[in-house]
């Protein structure tokens, strides 16, 4: 791989990380359910994408590493979908729960 590359893969990836973590601490506590879904969307595309990675993967290249790769790419988007779906889910009944009790 060219260290050019390289280099901005790196670079693109330290910034994405300082980005989520400022936007992350800056988001109120009421906002977080809203949010937690709009991500569960984004990690169904990221779900879709290493599906993508995974089959061309196997297409020409070194499969072991790419397919290896995609593998965890799908586990860690699912284990995003289906913990954010269950907070979420959660969060949703103790608001209702709140408006049985109200009643």
């Amino acid at each position: 791989m060219d260290p050019a590359i390289l280099i901005g893969s790196i670079t693109l990836f330290v910034l994405s990380i300082f980005l989520g973590f400022e936007l992350i601490t800056k988001v109120p506590a009421t906002l977080h359910t809203p949010l937690m879904s709009g991500a569960n969307a984004i990690s169904g595309i990221s779900i879709v994408g290493a599906l993508i990675g995974a089959n061309v993967a196997f297409d020409g290249g070194n499969t072991l590493f790419s397919g290896i790769l995609a593998f965890f790419a799908v586990v860690l988007a699912m284990i995003n979908v289906v913990g954010g779906f269950a907070v979420t889910n959660r969060m949703l009944n103790m608001i209702a729960g709140k408006k049985r009790r109200d009643k």
